[in-house]
């Protein structure tokens, strides 16, 4: 029993760990297009354009604007999320960003 304890707290410590890294937005808006402005908890910002992420059926309906420009922030998952259930991994989208960056 003292061994599943103690695997158990090493589990939770490496997720705790974890979560303390992982990117969070904290304020997104719509610009133009398929694009959105989003700050990130370490003050990291800038635009992204994901009109070229929008394949599959989940993305698809996104195409439209009026669509695209329905998501919002979720405050849990603390990332983009539109009505159709759609979402992007925040690592995802700071990886964009930084990418981005990168490029110009």
């Amino acid at each position: 029993m003292e061994a599943r304890s103690v695997w158990s707290a090493a589990v939770e410590d490496r997720t705790t760990g974890v979560i303390g890294v992982l990117p969070r937005i904290t304020d997104a808006r719509y610009t133009k297009d398929h694009r959105v402005w989003i700050r990130f908890s370490d003050g990291a910002e800038g635009e992204i354009d994901l009109g070229q992420e929008l394949i599959g059926p989940i993305f698809e309906p996104l195409r439209n604007l009026e669509t695209f420009r329905s998501f919002r922030l979720d405050p849990e998952l603390h990332t983009l999320v539109w009505p159709n259930g759609a979402d992007f991994a925040p690592e995802f989208l700071r990886a964009r960003l930084s990418s981005r960056a990168t490029a110009l």
